[in-house]
């Protein structure tokens, strides 16, 4: 229908949250910005939308022309719009999360002049970031500690094949606590949804200890079972 009214004009811009898991160390993916405002700062990838794209086709241009990644998966995370938080103006940001697996993936490099480098940094040591991006990376945070009870996350960020160590060390790195290890793995175990595997850890100075592997295909049939996990 053709109407006479006035087209509005929209400002959103698409911040990304990629958390992968890293000797021992929870890292989240991070850009030095090369324009104002906020020229040096390190930032979340982000940047606006344009008026003739989707927000999701967006978020995986944004990524990509930022870090050079592509084909991750991301669920969008929340919406911020806190009057002030673009000193330019009024600016509305839909932010996006991701976990991903390292092995296998490119270092991060942007394609794009709009950052100077992208690269992964520790979870656990942060600067103050641009903007509000501290406050999107703690909500996202949080999301994954909630997440992480109920849905079997933590298999998206470990190795294909992993120690149970491995896994309960991410488990204490979201959640921020030492679990006891002998429950942790019995708990584990009893779900009935890790493959044991006829194979040891190569090319480690300690004692080799025995791989798993997430069944996902178990874990599709038991779906419907309420699973605590790393409770």
């Amino acid at each position: 229908m053709e109407t006479n009214l006035p087209k509005f004009e929209s400002v959103f811009t698409i911040d990304c949250v990629i958390f992968a898991f890293d000797a021992g160390k929870l890292k989240i993916l991070l850009i030095e910005r090369n324009e104002e405002p906020f020229k040096d700062w390190l930032a979340l990838p982000g940047n606006f939308v344009n008026t003739d794209e989707g927000i999701d086709q967006a978020a995986e241009r944004i990524l990509y022309e930022l870090t050079g990644l592509k084909g991750i998966y991301m669920e969008q995370l929340h919406i911020f719009g806190d009057v002030g938080r673009h000193p330019q103006g009024r600016v509305i940001t839909v932010a996006y999360y991701a976990m991903i697996r390292l092995s296998g993936q490119k270092e991060p490099k942007p394609v794009s002049s709009f950052a100077k480098k992208a690269f992964w940094h520790a979870t656990d040591m942060l600067p103050k970031l641009a903007f509000d991006h501290t406050k999107i990376f703690e909500k996202s945070l949080q999301k994954i500690k909630n997440k992480i009870f109920y849905s079997p996350i933590a298999f998206e960020l470990l190795p294909e094949k992993f120690s149970l160590t491995q896994l309960q060390q991410l488990y204490e790195v979201i959640l921020n606590k030492k679990l006891d290890k002998r429950n942790f793995r019995k708990k584990m175990l009893n779900y009935g949804i890790l493959k044991e595997l006829d194979e040891k850890q190569q090319g480690v100075s300690y004692r080799a200890a025995k791989l798993y592997k997430f069944d996902r295909r178990k874990y599709n049939k038991l779906f419907q079972k309420e699973l605590s996990f790393g409770g």
